[in-house]
């Protein structure tokens, strides 16, 4: 058998009922067999400041210790004013200083975001998209799962109950254990 693989969850959002965090426990449900999903709260991280890069706080050598650790990212992020929130550009920057210590480099990504919008969302995970080029990750690109209309596909307590939902997350899930697995394919000579 496969060695397991393994998943940091991040939602972009602080709030203690984000549909996002919801998307996430979804998702945990939803994992292929040999895949586990473990979210991470970026509650708590200090804001980015260059001054400090090099004395990191116990919160950031933590995130960055997590993201290390995982063969694999998702995030599930909310949208607010056409773009992505705050606190996630800035979990991203602190987990990618300094220069030349980057936890992000290298791992495989998948995105979802959930919005009480029609569009779900979906032009943050194009600005995130924009991100990991300079943080050198591995996207995976479909589907793109963007919840929209966030209120009317989760419960009271925040469960997601939209089945299209859940489909396209686990497919988004299953391409991204594939995409693990493929890269801890040992590269084969050319002939």
């Amino acid at each position: 058998m496969a060695d397991p693989i393994t998943i940091l969850g991040i939602a972009g959002s602080l709030r203690k009922d984000s549909y996002n965090k919801g998307a996430l426990r979804a998702a945990q449900q939803l994992c292929p067999q040999g895949a586990k999903l473990e979210l991470y709260d970026i509650a708590g991280l200090p804001l980015f400041n260059q001054d400090y890069e090099q004395k990191p706080t116990a919160k950031v050598t933590e995130f960055k210790q997590r993201i290390r650790a995982a063969d694999a990212i998702l995030i599930s992020t909310a949208e607010y004013n056409y773009g992505l929130p705050g606190v996630l550009k800035n979990a991203i920057d602190v987990a990618s200083r300094p220069y030349g210590d980057n936890a992000w480099s290298g791992k495989p990504i998948a995105l979802m975001s959930a919005a009480m919008g029609v569009a779900g969302g979906i032009r943050a995970q194009y600005q995130l998209r924009q991100c990991f080029v300079f943080l050198n990750l591995d996207a995976v690109v479909q589907p793109e799962v963007a919840i929209g209309n966030a209120p009317q596909r989760f419960d009271a307590a925040g469960n997601l109950t939209d089945e299209t939902s859940k489909k396209m997350i686990a497919q988004l899930l299953q391409n991204l254990v594939y995409k693990v697995r493929l890269m801890r394919q040992p590269m084969k000579a050319a002939a």
